[in-house]
């Protein structure tokens, strides 16, 4: 097994300084209006796994910035859930870390939206009293979510692809941003 490429410093904080921008961007974009579910965070949490190879940047700084938006959106109870699926949602994002492609990136996608969507609906099932606590209510709470499902997988999706993208074109156009492996992500 090869051994990984070690970055140059300066490769490593400017292609951090990067991604920390994006992930900014993101947060802010969070806090405009917008349809429900149909937000930058799964993309946040995607993207930082992704790009950050240092595991303290990749699950920390979108969890500043997801908490900084949640500022303004205002606390609830299914915060600490929230946060969960946000933690699992990075962590399928390291799975991204040197193989980044079109159908890996989709398939990430599509299990951060999953999670996101059977865990969040599960606490909501659990906590409000809006169905009833048996197999039949979870069935009927899932079935009501699913509209927001979509909101979920198109926000993640559209959003994924302009970090991942925008990430992309910074490394094509500005020569200091490359790794130079295509294998090599950031290194804390």
């Amino acid at each position: 097994m090869p051994q990984p490429v070690r970055l140059p410093f300066a490769v490593i904080a400017l292609r951090g300084l990067l991604a920390a921008s994006l992930i900014v961007l993101a947060a802010a974009v969070r806090i405009a209006p917008h349809p429900w579910n149909f937000t930058p965070i799964g993309a946040m949490a995607l993207f930082s796994g992704a790009i950050f190879r240092d595991r303290r940047f990749a699950f920390l700084f979108p969890l500043v910035a997801l908490f900084a938006g949640d500022l303004f959106v205002g606390p609830h109870c299914l915060m600490p859930v929230v946060y969960a699926s946000f933690l699992i949602e990075i962590f399928i994002g390291t799975w991204l870390q040197g193989r980044r492609s079109v159908p890996r990136i989709g398939l990430a996608v599509s299990l951060g939206a999953l999670q996101f969507f059977l865990i969040t609906n599960f606490a909501a099932w659990r906590i409000f009293d809006t169905y009833p606590q048996t197999p039949a209510g979870l069935f009927s709470c899932y079935v009501a979510g699913l509209p927001l499902f979509g909101n979920t997988l198109a926000g993640d999706a559209i959003y994924t692809a302009l970090l991942f993208g925008l990430f992309a074109l910074g490394e094509r156009y500005f020569p200091a941003l490359r790794a130079p492996s295509a294998a090599a992500a950031i290194q804390g």
